[in-house]
């Protein structure tokens, strides 16, 4: 191991990380907003958002994600649709989250008991004051976990795009392998910042969390 190659290195990790960071942190907050919104087309009463929102959710979630990455960087090209490398990336995998944001949203939504409705009607609160402020935190701190779970997945996913080119934290690890031929140095050092990314994920998320539960903490 050969630790002042990796110190050599770390320059160039870092530019991949940021563009790893950029795509990802655009991906993961579109993907959140349009889970939501699917989750609300998902549960309601109306017969084809709800069919469109759950053949969507099934497509996406049943073929593998780099299919989807090619497909849409090598395949829509055809049809007369292209987006840049980037552009490619960040639709890729905001389509494969938001798939899953909109399972984890519905569940959480699916957690509020039917009784709390009644019991808003009866406080004199109007329909969206039962939705924001009834519903939604109770939902927020049971899809929390799942949620969580999808966005870290969703950052590591960001790997697979170095399959289309696109210049992000996995691509330069391979591509100095490619010059260098340093395979274990490198894999090895991006081995540790995405653990350590992941962990700050996860710090985050704990934080949410805690503050969610504060209103239902033991008194």
């Amino acid at each position: 191991m050969d630790f002042d190659y990796i110190l050599g290195a770390l320059p160039d990790l870092m530019k991949g990380l940021k563009m790893t960071l950029m795509v990802s942190a655009l991906s993961i907050s579109v993907s959140l907003v349009l889970g939501a919104l699917g989750a609300a087309l998902r549960t309601s009463g109306h017969a084809l958002p709800r069919r469109l929102v759950i053949g969507y959710v099934e497509f996406v979630r049943g073929t593998p994600l780099l299919v989807q990455i090619f497909f849409i960087f090598f395949g829509l090209p055809s049809l007369g649709i292209r987006f840049s490398v980037f552009w490619s990336g960040v639709i890729a995998l905001t389509v494969w989250a938001t798939a899953f944001q909109i399972e984890n949203v519905r569940a959480g939504l699916a957690s509020v008991a039917p009784g709390i409705r009644d019991a808003s009607v009866a406080l004199g609160l109007k329909r969206w004051q039962h939705a924001i402020l009834v519903v939604l935190p109770i939902a927020a701190r049971a899809a929390l976990p799942p949620a969580m779970n999808t966005v870290v997945s969703t950052f590591k996913n960001s790997a697979y795009l170095q399959t289309i080119g696109l210049v992000e934290l996995t691509f330069v690890a391979v591509d100095r392998i490619a010059y260098d031929f340093r395979a274990v140095e490198m894999f090895a050092t991006i081995c540790v910042i995405y653990l350590f990314c992941v962990f700050v994920l996860a710090g985050l998320a704990k934080l949410v969390e805690h503050r969610l539960n504060r209103p239902f903490a033991e008194r």
